[in-house]
This record gives C-alpha cells, sequence and structure tokens, in this order.
C-alpha cells in the first residue's frame, strides 16, 4: 500500500506544481481547476463594483499531459436569474499562459459566477467561481 500511495503522490506532484505556480503569478488572486487545467486570477481593481468596468488578469496552467490552451474565454452569469453580462469580454494573450479580459461589468448586484472557457485538443473544459456582488 506505501508502494502505491508514494506512487500516486508521485505521478500527481506535476499537477500540484503547476496548481501552485498558476496562483503564484497574483498573490492574494483565486484558483480555479478543471481535470487539464489549473487557473489563478484577479480582478482590477481588486474590489468590483456595481456597474463600473473592469477586467481579469489570468493565468492559465495546464497539468500532467494537458497541452497549452489554444483559446481562453472569460464571461460571468447570474445562475439564479439565468442570464449574464450586457458585456462581452476581450480576452488579450501574454507570454508565459498569462491572459488580460477587458471590458467586463456587472450591472447588478447578487451572485455571479466567473466562467473560464479552456479549449485544447477539440475539448473546452469550463471552470466557474462564485462571486457575490453587494
Amino acid at each position: 500500500m506505501k508502494v502505491g500511495c508514494a506512487l500516486a503522490a508521485i505521478l500527481l506532484a506535476p499537477s500540484m506544481v503547476a496548481a501552485q505556480a498558476c496562483i503564484a503569478v497574483f498573490p492574494g488572486g483565486k484558483q480555479v481547476e478543471s481535470a487539464r487545467y489549473s487557473v489563478g486570477f484577479r480582478t482590477q481593481p481588486e474590489r468590483v463594483a456595481v456597474g463600473k468596468h473592469f477586467s481579469v488578469e489570468l493565468a492559465v496552467c495546464p497539468k500532467a499531459g494537458a497541452q497549452p490552451p489554444e483559446s481562453v474565454r472569460v464571461d460571468a452569469h447570474m445562475p439564479e436569474h439565468r442570464h449574464g453580462m450586457n458585456y462581452k469580454a476581450e480576452v488579450v494573450a501574454a507570454p508565459g499562459g498569462r491572459y488580460r479580459a477587458e471590458g467586463l461589468m456587472f450591472h447588478m448586484p447578487g451572485r455571479w459566477e466567473f466562467i473560464f472557457d479552456v479549449r485544447s485538443g477539440g475539448r473546452t473544459d469550463r471552470l466557474t467561481h462564485p462571486l457575490v456582488l453587494e
């Protein structure tokens, strides 16, 4: 059993390093994960306000065996209201797996979910993170 645990730890280590590296890009930021990717992100400004434009800086870190993303999309929606934002974010790639999404705005208070769609190899991983805006 000890050999199995040690082998599992060795196999999972690259994924854990990728995840830790992704959140370390933005100290104090947030992180979401899928089976293939870890996404570390933060908003600019840090405190998002209703009716004010903001941006999201993010880093996408492929886990062991995953290819770098072909495309990244950032959006948000309100699950209880069944609608999204009134604005579409423009995502611009930067070196090192980093991206910046511009032009986001929450037009009303309540529970929102950030949506990060990471596409690679004909598949899209959808990662979400909740946010309550007052």
